[in-house]
Formats: C-alpha cells, sequence, structure tokens
C-alpha cells in the first residue's frame, strides 16, 4: 500500500529547509572551529562570520548592525531585557515570546482587526514620562494582519521613543520596516532552524554584557546555520503572487462554505489565515486534518498545543466561542492549487459532517 503524501500548510511555524541552505550548512560544517579563536582555523572561521554579515546586510538592504542569535527567542530576550529604555509599551497580539520578556510593560490597544491606530499610540506616547521601547510586530503570526509600520515608526520617532519590530513573519517576503531594532528568524523563509538576529539601528540602545557578537550576547555563533540562514535570505522570493492568489481562492472557498476569514477586511500578508469553522471545535478539526494528511495549526505554534484561547483574538475582541473554532492555514514556496483545493475539499466535508451529527 502506498502511503498518500502530506499536504503542509503550516509555514507559518517553519519552512522547509531550501537546498541551497542546506548546502550551505554543509560548507559550514567544514570550518568548524570556533570564530572567537586567536589562531589561524579560528580567523578562518571569523572571516566566513564576518563575509555572511555583510551578505546577510545587503540582502536585507540594512545599514545598521546585525547581532546573530540562536533564534527569534533570543533577539527578543536581548531587545527587551537588555535595551536602555526602561519603559516598555507591547501590542496585546505579539508572538508569545515577546509577550513572555515584556512582563511590566504597558499594552497597546488594537482594533477588531488586531491592528495598532496611529492617533491612538500617539495619544499614548504622548502621556509617557522618558523615551520607551515599543514593540509592534510587521505581521502577525495567526491571523497574517500587516500593521501600518511606516505610520507608527513615524508616532513612535516623532515622540522620541524606539520601535522594536518582529518581522519574523515577513522578512523575505516584505521590506524592512524603518525600525530601531528588527527581530529575525531563520526557519520562517527556508534557512535551517534555531538560527536568528537582532539588526540594531544603534547599538548604544542595548546595554553590553556578553562575550560574542562585539559584546551583546554570549556564546559560540552557530557558523554553519548562520550561513544557511543567509543563504535561504539570498534566494529568489518570487512565488508571493502565487501565494497570494491561492489565499484569496482558500478565503473565498472558506465564505462561500459557510465559514469565516479572519480580520477579513484589514490588509494580510499572501502567506497566513485563520479560518473559523462554525460549531467545530479547533482541536476537532487539527485531529481530523491530520488523520487526512493534512499539517495546519491552531495559532501560534509555540502555544497550539495548549487549549487555553489564542491571546491574538481575545486582543481583537473575538467572541470566546468563535475563537475555540479558529485554525490557521499558511502558504509556502511549494505550495499548489492542487494542494489548496484538496484542503477545501476536506474542510467542507468535515464541516458537512459537523452539521449531519
Amino acid at each position: 500500500m502506498t502511503e498518500t503524501k502530506r499536504i503542509y500548510l503550516d509555514h507559518a511555524a517553519t519552512a522547509p529547509m531550501l537546498d541551497v541552505a542546506r548546502k550551505a550548512c554543509m560548507e559550514g560544517f567544514e570550518h568548524w572551529a570556533n570564530p572567537s579563536s586567536p589562531h589561524a582555523d579560528g580567523r578562518a572561521a571569523q572571516a566566513m562570520l564576518e563575509n555572511a554579515r555583510k551578505r546577510f546586510k545587503t540582502a536585507l538592504a540594512w545599514d545598521g548592525d546585525v547581532i546573530f542569535t540562536s533564534g527569534a527567542s533570543e533577539a527578543v530576550q536581548i531587545a527587551l531585557t537588555k535595551s536602555k529604555p526602561a519603559a516598555q509599551y507591547i501590542s496585546p497580539v505579539e508572538h508569545d515570546v515577546v509577550l513572555r520578556f515584556a512582563r511590566n510593560a504597558k499594552p497597546i490597544p488594537v482594533d477588531s482587526n488586531g491592528l495598532v491606530v496611529p492617533m491612538n499610540l500617539n495619544h499614548q506616547l504622548k502621556a509617557a514620562e522618558e523615551p520607551a521601547l515599543v514593540a509592534i510586530q510587521s505581521v502577525n503570526n495567526e491571523t497574517g494582519v500587516i500593521q501600518d509600520l511606516g505610520a507608527l515608526a513615524k508616532v513612535v520617532r516623532d515622540r522620541g521613543c524606539h520601535l522594536l519590530a518582529d518581522c519574523s513573519q515577513s522578512i523575505g517576503k516584505m521590506p524592512l520596516p524603518e525600525a530601531d531594532m528588527i527581530i529575525v528568524a531563520g526557519h520562517k523563509f527556508g534557512g535551517p532552524p534555531g538560527v536568528g538576529a537582532l539588526l540594531v539601528k544603534d547599538l548604544r540602545l542595548l546595554e553590553a554584557d556578553g562575550g560574542q557578537e562585539q559584546g551583546y550576547r554570549s556564546g559560540t555563533q552557530n557558523l554553519p546555520y548562520i550561513l544557511g540562514m543567509t543563504a535561504a535570505l539570498e534566494a529568489p522570493a518570487n512565488w508571493a503572487g502565487r501565494a497570494s492568489e491561492l489565499r484569496q481562492h482558500l478565503d473565498d472557498a472558506i465564505k462561500k462554505e459557510g465559514g469565516a476569514v479572519i480580520a477579513d477586511k484589514a490588509p494580510r500578508i499572501a502567506t497566513i489565515a485563520s479560518y473559523h469553522m462554525p460549531g467545530v471545535a479547533a482541536n476537532t478539526q487539527l485531529i481530523k486534518f491530520d488523520m487526512a494528511g493534512f499539517s495546519v495549526s491552531a495559532g501560534s505554534a509555540c502555544s497550539s498545543g495548549t487549549l487555553k484561547t489564542s491571546h491574538v483574538l481575545e486582543a481583537m475582541g473575538t467572541d470566546p466561542q468563535m475563537a475555540r473554532e479558529v485554525i490557521r492555514v499558511s502558504i509556502g514556496r511549494d505550495t499548489s492549487r492542487a494542494h489548496i483545493y484538496a484542503f477545501i475539499d476536506k474542510w467542507k466535508s468535515i464541516f458537512a459532517e459537523s452539521r449531519r451529527s
């Protein structure tokens, strides 16, 4: 019996490694010396590291500094725990890890689409007694909603504050925003897991207390994975138009069948969408989709194993019952029309079965 090939629609959790990234990692494994070592092997590894940093900055058109990290979580930790501004403002729809490290931050209200309203942010920062760090993601990892970081960055800058933008879901898909610090996760765009970066416009914004990366983090740099992430970032990203077409077709089909698209009226990235199947719990949907060979999720991969309601949907004011019936679908480079058509057929089947019972 031939095993049916699974259909992977969870690219927002992690994307498959690109071949160029695998090849670059293998090259790095051949140069295993510590870049911090003073001998010839260490200097050779350091040269490769700095060349990767230069290429990384070029690929992103970034003129600031790059701190390579073990992933987005460490980048978040550095940004939120080592930034000099004591006051912090955080949007409530940020990734779980941002909320975890920003325990004493003041929340920034969002509207029913999960968007931070520039006028409201301006009013809030106007009352701030000192320069603050303001954390607002570029693209929401659950709904795909795109924040207007151009307008928000101007508000932050005009109020003498600093913007931290989590761009984990938009790197390689959208231009960088005008932010003071930017979070990057390598495994979201075809690089290996376990590597990321914190882009910093001015290092004086951070306290230096590490041993590596100009003193802003501790731990030996993962040269093979840094090379892999850089190679993935340099790979052509010419599939955005196809992803947009596929997502629109999926949106239309879900609505036609009686489902709902979360934040349907908001600007959304083509690769991420959340869908409501009335009367069917998200966990039930996940089990049925998984058994049928589909990989999808319910909210963030970091919290989808829990039974708690999505904090993103809660912040948007979504009805709690509805929020418990929402799953996320995310599209990648290799997603085809056949994949989307097959998912739609299964969605219709699960929904029809629930109504019969």
